[in-house]
């Protein structure tokens, strides 16, 4: 199929129609609201279910109700909205139904603006509701890949049911690119067999995340457990750019990611030798290469469009071999190449002055 210039939130809504979307309920909050709109007229044109529910606390509820008759189901929100589904994701995540979730990022905390941010890092990748659970979190860089990362969300929420979030910053639902979507799916005719369908032919099933029995509930959530060891073991993605030779290490993801691309070429050229690895996943966090390229470079640079949310997974997996710098800005303002470039050149002096004055006293005793 041909490539078509496509707003990012478009490109999502129709992602997930083609990925056999059964039913949509959701609420309009900006950067983000052109998706709903998207599904608002398409999904009825293909006899799907589409509701703008009263609040997002409602949507998530619905969402809750359609994830438990086995269809393929979604909503989509931004920080403040994603904030009011925390106890559905809760109670989405014991039931153990499939569910996707998009947030486009907006500036926070708080209502905040409606620039682009990344501040909703440690709302989905630290909590996404109360108890012991994880959900899985994919961070698209681009309109395609948000595009191939939605379909593969329903995938992985059907695969382990469980919640997966496609976590862009409000730049992925508000950019234009050229990309290509996939052939239209139908949504299946069966359910699963877990499914709520009704029970005039078969044993009924129970779906439900109440456990008022403290073993049944802690044997639940080892259940949970040995799932969430299973996705961190199997699904952790990530891409490494420009790694290979690399001395210093950028680690950035979503749209800054693309920014710090900029600025390693342009490092490159002044002979600096710098590489990115940006985390696909943002749960599992890919701490296995980070590991690995942390025995490689001097030192490490985190770019975040947050105050350093991401720095701490990144500290959990480097540890104390090499020092982790951070740069970032908040509020909706977006890191320039020229900032980037300006903190990796900082960061390179301060590797040769250490190493100058590591050397120095080898020097002296040889004389």
């Amino acid at each position: 199929m041909a490539k078509e210039l496509l707003k990012g939130n478009i490109a999502i809504a129709e992602a997930a129609i083609r990925a056999g979307l059964q039913a949509y309920f959701g609420y309009p909050i900006t950067p983000q609201t052109e998706l709903l709109e998207h599904l608002a007229l398409r999904m009825p044109q293909l006899g799907r279910t589409f509701l703008q529910a009263e609040s997002e606390i409602a949507a998530i509820n619905m969402v809750y109700g359609a994830a438990c008759a086995g269809v393929r189901v979604m909503t989509s929100s931004s920080g403040p909205g994603i904030s009011l589904m925390q106890e559905g994701l809760s109670y989405l995540a014991c039931s153990e139904v499939p569910a996707v979730i998009v947030d486009i990022m907006r500036g926070g905390p708080g209502l905040g603006n409606i620039q682009p941010t990344q501040a909703d890092y440690n709302q989905l990748t630290k909590s996404a509701g109360h108890g012991d659970f994880h959900c899985l979190v994919l961070a698209p860089s681009s309109v395609q890949e948000a595009i191939d990362l939605t379909g593969l969300a329903f995938d992985l929420a059907e695969k382990y049911r469980t919640v997966v979030i496609v976590a862009g910053d409000g730049l992925i639902g508000q950019m234009m690119e050229p990309a290509e979507l996939p052939p239209l799916q139908e949504p299946r005719l069966t359910r699963p067999e877990w499914a709520l369908t009704g029970a005039k032919d078969r044993p009924k099933h129970i779906i439900t995340s109440v456990y008022l029995d403290a073993e049944v509930l802690e044997g639940v959530n080892r259940r949970l457990q040995a799932k969430i060891e299973r996705i961190k073991a199997d699904e952790a993605r990530y891409e490494a750019f420009m790694t290979a030779d690399a001395d210093v290490l950028l680690v950035a993801f979503g749209t800054v990611a693309r920014v710090a691309k900029t600025a390693i070429r342009e490092a490159r050229r002044e002979g600096i030798h710098i590489g990115l690895l940006r985390p696909i996943t943002l749960y599992p966090f890919p701490l296995a290469p980070l590991e690995k390229l942390s025995r490689q470079v001097q030192a490490i640079l985190v770019v975040e469009m947050n105050a350093g949310q991401m720095v701490e997974d990144v500290r959990l997996g480097v540890g104390d071999r090499v020092p982790v710098r951070f740069f970032g800005h908040t509020g909706g303002v977006v890191p320039l190449p020229d900032e980037i470039m300006e903190q990796i050149v900082m960061l390179e002096r301060q590797l040769i002055s250490l190493h100058n004055v590591l050397y120095e006293p080898v020097l002296a005793l040889g004389r």
